[in-house]
């Protein structure tokens, strides 16, 4: 009888521990759809590129744009980077803009030769440190989607440069 009872028990817990373990999971998934559908408009930032031009997010005003936070000794980043420029190339015609942000760099990084050594084609910005902490950039790579109006509409930390999400993303970001 006590060994049928401690499977009940088990079953009865480990069913409650389930149902809560669902009602967790749609509450992140409800909160997530809330999030996304929550305009956020994009903090304004000014950078510096390695050849001392200064870009800042009010050149972009207008157009769609990928902001991706990178560094150049991050194998992630140099994984997604051609899948980001391919999208870059495949929308730029429609205006789609995009930055390379790196930080947490070496002293001796050369970020802008890097890329193009790469055959990326963005601007890149250097020493974005204080810009990556304004949009709570924690980890390398990060992409983030921003919409002709400044709003954030998407953010990634894929390094897989045939994502699906991204490039269903993307494609959204450039019907509005």
């Amino acid at each position: 009888m006590s060994h049928r009872r401690s499977i009940s028990h088990l079953f009865q817990r480990y069913f409650l521990f389930s149902i809560n373990t669902v009602v967790l999971l749609m509450g992140l998934a409800i909160s997530t759809v809330q999030a996304a559908e929550a305009k956020v408009k994009a903090p304004d930032w000014a950078l510096q590129t390695d050849t001392g031009e200064t870009i800042k997010l009010a050149d972009f005003h207008g157009q769609p744009l990928i902001l991706h936070f990178w560094a150049t000794w991050c194998p992630y980043c140099k994984k997604v980077q051609p899948g980001l420029d391919a999208l870059y190339q495949q929308y730029q015609e429609q205006g789609l803009a995009a930055v390379a942000i790196s930080f947490r760099e070496d002293d001796d990084a050369t970020p802008g030769a890097v890329l193009k050594q790469r055959g990326i084609s963005f601007k890149t910005a250097v020493q974005g440190e204080q810009v990556a902490a304004l949009y709570g950039v924690r980890g390398t790579p990060t992409t983030l989607l921003i919409d002709s109006e400044g709003y954030l509409v998407y953010v990634t930390n894929t390094s897989d440069p045939n994502d699906e999400a991204l490039i269903t993303a993307t494609k959204q970001l450039m019907k509005k």
